[in-house]
């Protein structure tokens, strides 16, 4: 019997325990720009935030299944101290305890990935949840490589998740309608809109969060598989180009030549 599935059969009787990877990222209004030769990102003066597809859905569902079914919800981010801050606000909205990979420098989705598979198995985890992608690289590729990293099933773009018992129902959005699958705990899950509604964190637990476990532990040391050889922004907008209803065809012909869309 796999260490996995004698997890799951010890604590099946017990409160779950629930794993939510949060991302930073920059806030919508900042403004964008690169450096050294455009192979970086420009940090300075960038107001950094919970991913809102980790916050708002993936933490927040975790939180509902924790409230009507008690448990223990963990969150894990991966980076340096300065996420710390960052980090409290998701132990302000409601998680129990935090995990921070000390990890420093760049590192891609794989190498991220692997450092959570790292906790995750050490974790016993019963449900793991993720937002659908991040907004800054809507690279939606981690939850896959974190499943099969820990072997687990993966679902992917879920709006809305049941639990009862060991069971959990899930609906997905598809071309066309809507599927509706189950899946036995453990496994892994990213979550898209629907999954739940934002929350704001109160006073209380402003102030509890500040007391709450922020575990600091050393990463695995697993390498990026990819690097960043260029960014680059994409073509700044044209001004509005006002067109007299007399002159139909001159619409067209711009449709045509200069936005290519007819």
């Amino acid at each position: 019997m796999s260490k996995l599935a004698s997890h799951f059969l010890i604590n099946k009787n017990k409160f779950m325990k629930f794993l939510v990877c949060i991302s930073l990222v920059p806030d919508t209004t900042t403004k964008i720009s690169f450096v050294d030769n455009d192979t970086k990102f420009n940090n300075d003066k960038v107001q950094w935030i919970l991913n809102p597809y980790d916050e708002w859905y993936a933490l927040v569902r975790a939180l509902e299944l924790k409230e009507a079914n008690g448990g223990n919800v963990t969150v894990v981010n991966v980076g340096p101290a300065e996420n710390d801050q960052v980090i409290r606000k998701a132990l302000a909205i409601g998680a129990d305890d935090a995990i921070r990979i000390d990890v420093t420098g760049d590192a891609d989705s794989f190498a991220i990935a692997s450092e959570i598979a790292a906790v995750a198995k050490s974790g016993g985890y019963d449900m793991i949840l993720l937002g659908k992608e991040t907004i800054n690289y809507n690279g939606s590729n981690l939850g896959g490589m974190l499943a099969e990293l820990i072997d687990l099933p993966f679902i992917s773009y879920a709006s809305k998740l049941d639990v009862a018992g060991n069971t959990a129902t899930i609906e997905r959005d598809i071309e066309g309608g809507k599927e509706v699958l189950t899946a036995d705990v453990p496994f892994v899950i990213s979550c898209a809109k629907g999954m739940a509604e934002a929350r704001i964190p109160n006073m209380k637990g402003i102030m509890s969060a500040k007391t709450k476990p922020l575990n600091v532990v050393a990463p695995q040391g697993v390498g990026s598989l990819t690097s960043v050889v260029k960014y680059e922004l994409p073509p700044a907008k044209s001004a509005c180009k006002m067109i007299s209803a007399d002159h139909p065809e001159e619409l067209i012909r711009l449709l045509h030549e200069e936005a290519k869309m007819i």
